[in-house]
């Protein structure tokens, strides 16, 4: 395509670290800059530690391990999200219990969370279990749909209350903020990618990050294979899920320029509403309060009985534009078809609407406008 959707902005230092790593021989999972890059991630999200892993899915299946996520689990997380939250869950042996969004975040719907559990759940010696089945609730996971955070203290009030652990995929948060606080305290752990379509990428890889270094040491052991000393002893089933000195070199140059990505992301989003406000019935992705959101993609939400995503998406491709379909429901995926769920009212009603249009974060203002034209052109705006 002559415009592509979202690809990486690799302009920076990145040659120059990638470089340092050839020269020193530091290419594996042991080298200064996955210190440095956790470093960064830490300060990026505002909280003490942060542990490098070689993608956001491990980095959510190690932080849910850590929580003590079980064989035969219930973890609660909405369906509205990328099948990777489902598959860490399953990696675990848990089962995904599947719950709607709501309609103004996109992010699981804490007052449909509250109703649920009150009426489908017991409390039994400290712990939370399905009164259909019996199964133990182990965590509480929910997503930062596009880089929103949403009001975490619903989500932290149930979670203390039915003693769940709080562990959130914020895979594409990274540089977002809630009236104008770093996000990264607000769970028990937090998960963030670094895949090529980030807002900043380490050509791959993700980090746990939190607050507690004890639950981070932990988190830290297990993705080094539970290794205990030099002899080969193991004292837990550990994975392999370090970062590459690499990896962290590119993300270390990409991490420097942060503040300026998150500026384009919103810049591309504003001349997005700007250039297709006058078409009533076209709706657009959230916004966080006080525009904290990170705008890591940018897109609209058709009209129910307008243009299907299918047909704008092939229209633009006639004109070496390239737009996607988002994510399909985990609830509607194969290997979930049988995950317990929730109505979901929001979510079937919103995902074959929804189109995203390119936002690469050196996306030039010529470009942006052809975009613009493109899509008024399909919908019939002019």
């Amino acid at each position: 395509m002559t415009i592509p959707l979202c690809i990486p902005n690799l302009t920076g230092r990145e040659s120059e670290y990638l470089q340092e790593c050839l020269t020193s021989g530091f290419v594996s999972s042991v080298g200064p800059f996955v210190k440095r890059f956790e470093s960064l991630v830490a300060e990026a999200v505002g909280v003490h530690d942060a542990v490098a892993t070689c993608s956001g899915t491990c980095a959510l299946h190690v932080a849910l391990v850590a929580a003590g996520v079980r064989p035969g689990d219930l973890v609660i997380a909405p369906s509205f999200t990328f099948i990777a939250t489902a598959n860490a869950i399953a990696a675990c042996g848990a089962i995904p219990w599947l719950f709607d969004v709501s309609s103004d975040t996109w992010c699981l719907d804490s007052h449909l969370l509250e109703d649920t559990l009150a009426r489908e759940t017991r409390k039994v010696g400290g712990g939370c279990f399905h009164k259909a089945t019996g199964q133990r609730i182990a965590a509480l996971t929910p997503v930062f749909t596009l880089g929103l955070v949403p009001d975490m203290a619903r989500y932290r009030a149930v979670a203390d209350y039915y003693g769940l652990p709080l562990v959130v995929d914020a895979a594409a948060a990274l540089g977002a903020n809630r009236h104008g606080a770093s996000w990264g305290g607000l769970a028990d752990m937090a998960v963030v990618s670094f895949n090529g379509n980030k807002i900043v990428t380490a050509g791959g890889g993700g980090a746990v990050v939190g607050n507690d270094r004890e639950t981070l040491t932990r988190v830290r052991h297990l993705t080094t294979t539970a290794r205990v000393d030099a002899d080969y002893n193991h004292d837990a089933i550990g994975f392999n899920y370090r970062l590459t000195n690499l990896c962290a070199a590119v993300g270390c140059a990409q991490l420097e320029r942060l503040s300026e990505f998150v500026a384009a992301k919103r810049r591309i989003r504003d001349t997005y509403h700007d250039g297709l406000a006058d078409f009533a019935s076209l709706e657009f992705f959230p916004e966080a309060p006080e525009k904290g959101n990170v705008c890591w993609l940018s897109g609209a939400v058709l009209p129910e009985g307008g243009p299907l995503v299918n047909t704008v998406v092939q229209h633009l491709a006639t004109r070496g534009i390239e737009a996607r379909a988002f994510w399909k429901p985990i609830h509607l995926q194969q290997p979930y078809l049988q995950a317990p769920r929730t109505s979901m009212a929001v979510t079937e009603g919103l995902w074959r609407r929804v189109v995203t249009l390119p936002c690469s974060t050196d996306l030039n203002p010529v470009d942006q406008q052809l975009v613009v034209a493109a899509v008024r052109e399909v919908l019939g705006v002019d």
